[in-house]
């Protein structure tokens, strides 16, 4: 018998709601945040996605209605949103011990000690204790399991006005699987679905009654578990959350970019901005790879993408050195006459600093080196990214990402906090 109980908490309309909480005018005011550079839509609140806005829709396609409807429309501010999702997740560690944090905006809680409690009830304690201290709105879903629980999640965020549902109900959980897409599964991609309406499993509930040896053979282990997991039997646990293994920094410019100098700026605070990733998780990186390139969408004449690698004989964390190896990288790959739109980092075979792998050939004094990018994490911390940089991360930035009608930094910048008259 499965006696787990899973509660997905999700962030509802979690940038715009970011935006919200320092601008309470914006409170039931249609909202859009766009992607890098400000090119298209990738969040909206209620009220933008009732106008029709799509979601990833062009900006510029959607200008005039967006005028028209006097749609508020502001850039990503991923180091705010970042700072409010660790303080949505640090709310919810206070209140329930078993948590996985699945996205910036979902978590999952295992719940199975609250059995004896009211969940509804609970569950809506938690969002106004979440709201209180964070001013973020949340949906809950309850169910027996996580997949469960995100079908929950779907339906308390679509389908109810309290916010809050409980899937537990083998009667109610029917009749929900069967008007619920495959493509609505959590797991369940749009291939997968295509495999499965072939031998004539068509809903969720369809999932269900399905032969489970027959729906692994269809598409693969995981399909059996997200079928077991469908009729109320728990196949994935809590997950801890676990150390990334590669480490991606990378934007694409503001403008086209053609003199190596600018490169080797922009790789130099992508790497930064890894780095401060990879200290965070108490790693080390064994190697880098760098990769440049031009708009796909030019001549075939003027397009060129390429990318190379390097490895350090000892892991390292420290900034400076694996600056000095990227602007090197840089340099190598870097050809004359391009429009360059994008280049990127990413850290490789990364390694827990607590285990160091020495070498004969070259030594690198970790104590040192961890107390001066303790030093500059510490600063940046305290009084906002980028407080404290690298002479080689430049100081104009002309390159940098569009990001015309970016939000004030309210919680990570001491300059910017919002000031009471």
């Amino acid at each position: 018998m499965n006696n787990k109980i899973f509660a997905l908490v999700d962030c509802n309309n979690f940038y715009a709601s970011c935006e919200r909480v320092f601008n309470p005018k914006l409170e039931g005011k249609p909202i859009v945040v766009l992607s890098n550079n400000d090119g298209c839509v990738v969040a909206r609140s209620n009220e933008a996605k009732a106008l029709g806005i799509p979601m990833g829709a062009p900006y510029f396609k959607y200008k005039q209605l967006i005028n028209r409807n006097k749609v508020h429309v502001f850039s990503s501010n991923y180091t705010f949103y970042g700072d409010m999702s660790a303080r949505v997740m640090t709310s919810l560690k206070s209140l329930v011990s078993d948590i996985e944090i699945y996205s910036i905006d979902e978590a999952f809680l295992d719940i199975s000690s609250f059995y004896y409690c009211d969940l509804e009830e609970t569950a809506q304690e938690i969002r106004r204790l979440i709201k209180q201290w964070t001013g973020i709105p949340v949906s809950i879903g309850i169910g027996p399991t996580k997949t469960l629980a995100k079908v929950a999640n779907r339906q308390a965020k679509k389908y109810t006005t309290s916010n809050v549902f409980d899937i537990r109900d083998q009667s109610v959980r029917d009749e929900i699987l069967k008007d619920l897409p495959l493509e609505e599964i959590w797991g369940i991609s749009t291939r997968w679905g295509r495999r499965l309406r072939r031998i004539g499993v068509d809903t969720a509930y369809d999932l269900t009654q399905a032969n489970a040896r027959h729906v692994r053979k269809t598409i693969s282990i995981v399909g059996e578990r997200i079928h077991h997991e469908l009729n109320g039997i728990s196949c994935i646990g809590i997950e801890e959350v676990k150390n990334k293994k590669n480490i991606i920094s990378s934007k694409s410019f503001g403008r086209k970019v053609m003199l190596v100098s600018e490169l080797e700026e922009a790789v130099s605070n992508y790497v930064a901005r890894a780095c401060e990733k990879l200290r965070a998780q108490g790693s080390r990186a064994q190697g880098l790879y760098v990769f440049l390139r031009t708009s796909p969408f030019v001549d075939p004449e003027k397009r060129y993408s390429n990318g190379t690698s390097t490895f350090f004989s000892i892991p390292t964390s420290n900034t400076s050195k694996i600056v000095k190896e990227a602007k090197h990288l840089t340099r190598k790959l870097f050809v004359y006459g391009y429009e360059y739109q994008k280049i990127g980092v990413m850290l490789l075979d990364i390694t827990d600093a607590e285990n160091e792998q020495y070498s004969f050939y070259e030594y690198e004094n970790y104590d040192q080196s961890d107390r001066v990018m303790e030093v500059l994490d510490g600063v940046n911390s305290r009084y906002g990214s980028s407080t404290l940089t690298l002479g080689a991360q430049g100081i104009k930035k002309d390159w940098r990402m569009k990001s015309e009608r970016k939000s004030a930094a309210y919680t990570t910048n001491m300059l910017q906090i919002p000031v009471v008259k």
